[in-house]
């Protein structure tokens, strides 16, 4: 996406950085740690909302009560509920009584139909969330609604990951300056596919209803949906995105170009941060395939890549085996042509047209101790490409998951 008659401008801040937006972050002594683990995102007006959600059958509560809100309310909501430590999922009617009781106390503190709030939750699966917690834990947390929590918001909704992740812009849009900010979590269990992913986005423009679930679906393709850690898809995942029109800007299709870059802006700052904090990560890779016979194939055969363990130690272990990338770009199921088919690591060519470039080996050692990294895959077929990106896979990794539980 590309404009030349706005401007954008990266600010400080996140989902409370939009006017008419407050946010809040606390501890409900859900986690064990005593860690917040309550989060709030409140708009002081009406705001039309979108949501994606996770493609996994195995839909968590919060998931389903989102949904049906979404739809009860027609595109309607005034608030956001998150809790971490407890992903509220696989656990029956209980588990939908709780999500519902969130949005149910939710609402009688801001005064709004329950059908206008929307609930998220994330940690660990199978086990009861505690609404009574969450009940007692709520005055407080409207209490603390502030337009300068937004960071506290972003700390309360974490799991594993390393550090909080937040992003807002500002773009100016027919002389008017329209906000966007938001913040995300994540670190295991990621690749969303809609779609243990949560995300949370904010803007003070007025979008129409149909206008912005367009824009979110085509923004979270290109970014959210472009990432992986281990190629796995929660039950939990989900982006959501209120829009209360407190700038005064409504978004049109002469601004919908310059609205959906600020917004893919803020939303690959929040994804390229998940990656960076994956679990037990110690570099970002970005995967570029070129040379394929469409744009999904392209997708499909760099999610094949990213997702390859035998990638992604590699990269770890700094290793220029080019050969992996090979092996997996022929398996991946797409048109693939060997004789016309490239592997360029940095800017070191390791294989091209059949012919091997091992002389290179040592340089591309050499850059693979860099943080972040680039690999690009010709597949010979085409001229379609794709990029994605993913992190290395590391012995933290495996100690995180191996322990999760226990």
């Amino acid at each position: 996406m590309t404009t030349t008659s706005h401007t954008l401008a990266m600010i400080a801040g996140g989902v409370a950085t939009p006017a008419g937006f407050r946010a809040a972050g606390i501890s409900a002594g859900i986690k064990a740690s005593g860690k917040p683990d309550l989060a709030l995102i409140v708009s002081d007006r009406p705001a039309t909302a979108a949501a994606v959600f996770t493609t996994n059958k195995a839909q968590a509560a919060p998931v389903l009560v989102s949904r049906e809100h979404l739809a009860a309310s027609q595109g309607t909501a005034r608030a956001i509920v998150t809790n971490s430590g407890c992903a509220n999922a696989c656990t029956g009617e209980d588990g939908l009584r709780v999500a519902r009781g969130m949005a149910a106390a939710t609402a009688d503190l801001i005064g709004c139909p329950a059908e206008q709030v929307l609930v998220a939750s994330t940690g660990v699966i199978g086990v009861s969330l505690s609404l009574d917690k969450i009940r007692t834990a709520l005055p407080r947390g409207m209490a603390a609604l502030g337009a300068d929590q937004g960071a506290a918001a972003a700390q309360a909704i974490m799991t594993t990951d390393p550090f909080p992740k937040e992003a807002a812009i500002c773009v100016s849009i027919g002389g008017r300056d329209v906000r966007i900010g938001g913040t995300a979590k994540g670190s295991g269990m990621i690749e969303p596919m809609m779609a243990t992913m949560l995300g949370f986005l904010t803007t003070d423009a007025a979008v129409p209803l149909p206008v912005l679930q367009r824009v979110l679906r085509e923004v979270v393709d290109n970014t959210f949906n472009a990432i992986t850690v281990d190629g796995e898809c929660s039950t939990n995942d989900c982006v959501m995105i209120l829009a209360n029109g407190a700038s005064g800007v409504t978004i049109d299709d002469a601004s919908y170009q310059a609205f959906a870059q600020a917004l893919e802006t803020v939303c690959l700052r929040l994804a390229l941060g998940i990656v960076r904090g994956g679990e037990g990560a110690t570099k970002l890779i970005t995967i570029t395939v070129t040379g394929a016979a469409s744009g999904s194939e392209a997708r499909t055969a760099a999610k094949a890549i990213a997702n390859s363990p035998l990638v992604k130690t590699a990269v770890h272990g700094g290793d220029p085996n080019w050969g992996r990338l090979i092996a997996v770009a022929g398996r991946a199921g797409v048109a693939f042509d060997l004789s016309r088919a490239a592997v360029t690591i940095g800017s070191i060519e390791l294989f091209k047209d059949g012919r091997p470039f091992d002389e290179q080996a040592p340089e591309a050692a050499k850059y693979l101790k860099n943080d972040d990294i680039n690999i690009a895959v010709d597949l010979g077929s085409g001229s379609a490409s794709a990029t994605v990106w993913t992190c290395d896979l590391s012995a933290e990794y495996v100690r995180i998951n191996a322990e999760y539980r226990t």
